[in-house]
């Protein structure tokens, strides 16, 4: 058996197994030292005694067993003995047994009673809180004898057992509340971490122990850090898109004053092209962070990048989506994903379909085509930014590469991710895998 397979996989188990478990095997030692050591011994001197006091009873009775002898042992057991004594005439033992909760009980006392007696007998630990009673066969009946308890089993026994679950209960309670108290603020700066991965903005003061105040702290200052560079990298982009677009847009206009030719055609688009690759830029430098996540439908998403592409005189098929995906996103960002993948799927095939499935873990978006597809070799480059995998997608004629780098990059700030795979049409599919 492995043993790795039985260790819980979480803190907050694997701590309290650290705890409990050797205050529990103490406890079972204790115990058994005790029992064997102490209780059972005093136990079978008291079971012995009882034992023998029935046994010096039952031997007078059977001497003499008139009635008036009967009285004078009874009087003298309980008096003496501590034992109360009756004649059942013409009574049978019974013939099933009441077994003790605590079988050393039982145990303790018949093998006393087997050492002090040749009748037959029968005896019951369970019926009476503190008595015991037993029952000897002998001629015309049976002699019944109720012994207090406590002259025949250590009545410490129980007490100990009851301060035992006692303390074990309470330091089991204790336990949970104190690892309870140290855990959480750990799966609170993971959560913060998965939060903040997606995009979200995250409020987390540190808490707990020294270590993992630490660790707060070292995850807040990495925030910020990652924050101030995504801004500068964006300030930067921003800048640089601006100034470009200042030339940019006065070649424009001096194209546009200038008469038509071939020339000044291929001018204006080689400056389209350069608008449309600063855009690209652009939206690659900001990445998902200019938004906040909010309730939104997928399925209405996809159906939005059907209804614009119709618009634009381009098919799509969309009956393999669901009726509703409801998630949690940045709309502008998953947009932007979904459009990349259908530009991407247009570029390159006659027939694109969008679909749609789910299972417990994760909603996906199947984007399919029929064009020449990209070697599986070749997947993981796809996502790459800036490559445009020419020999594969038939020398990509435009933009600089960042469609499917943009739509993973959207998908792992949402906490999932896109797959590549060959699509029954012949071509790829892109799924966008989104958790639930």
């Amino acid at each position: 058996m492995d043993l790795k397979a039985l260790i819980p996989r979480g803190l907050f188990a694997r701590s309290l197994l650290i705890i409990v478990l050797p205050v529990a095997i103490m406890q079972m030692v204790v115990t058994y030292v005790f029992f064997d050591l102490h209780w059972e011994q005093v136990s079978r001197r008291l079971s012995e005694g009882a034992a023998g006091d029935v046994a010096m009873v039952t031997q007078l009775y059977t001497a003499n067993p008139t009635q008036e002898n009967l009285e004078a042992i009874t009087r003298y057991a309980r008096a003496d003995l501590r034992l109360s004594v009756a004649f059942k005439p013409g009574a049978k033992l019974p013939e099933r047994e009441r077994l003790a909760v605590i079988p050393a009980f039982d145990r303790t006392l018949r093998r006393a009673l087997s050492g002090s007696l040749r009748q037959k007998y029968w005896f019951d630990t369970t019926r009476y809180p503190d008595y015991v009673d037993i029952r000897v066969e002998v001629s015309g009946g049976v002699l019944r004898f109720l012994a207090y308890r406590d002259r025949v089993f250590a009545s410490t026994g129980g007490i100990f057992i009851l301060w035992l679950t006692g303390a074990t209960i309470l330091l089991a309670t204790v336990s949970v509340l104190f690892i309870r108290n140290q855990v959480r603020p750990m799966e609170r700066l993971a959560d913060a971490a998965d939060r903040f991965g997606r995009g979200e903005h995250v409020d987390l003061k540190p808490a707990g122990s020294a270590e993992v105040r630490r660790a707060t702290l070292a995850f807040l200052q990495m925030r910020d850090r990652i924050q101030r560079h995504i801004e500068q990298r964006t300030n930067l982009l921003a800048g640089v898109s601006h100034d470009l677009r200042t030339p940019l847009t006065r070649l424009k206009l001096q194209l546009a004053m200038m008469p038509p030719s071939p020339d000044s055609m291929e001018a204006r688009q080689d400056i389209l092209e350069m608008e449309r690759m600063l855009e690209e830029y652009l939206a690659f430098a900001q990445g998902q962070w200019s938004e906040e996540p909010v309730a939104l439908d997928l399925a209405d998403l996809a159906r939005t990048i059907i209804q614009d592409a119709a618009r634009a005189g381009r098919t799509i098929d969309g009956s393999g989506l669901a009726e509703s995906l409801p998630t949690t996103g940045r709309p502008i960002a998953l947009k932007r994903c979904l459009s990349n993948l259908v530009e991407n799927a247009l570029s390159f095939a006659q027939t694109v379909t969008l679909s749609s499935s789910q299972n417990e873990a994760a909603i996906f978006i199947h984007v399919d085509d029929d064009g020449p597809g990209i070697d599986p070799d070749q997947y993981e480059e796809a996502l790459k930014p800036f490559s445009r995998l020419d020999p594969a997608r038939n020398q990509n004629r435009k933009g600089v590469g960042l469609g499917l780098a943009l739509a993973s990059d959207a998908a792992r700030s949402h906490g999932g991710s896109l797959i590549l795979e060959r699509s029954d049409l012949g071509g790829l599919r892109v799924s966008v895998r989104l958790p639930v």
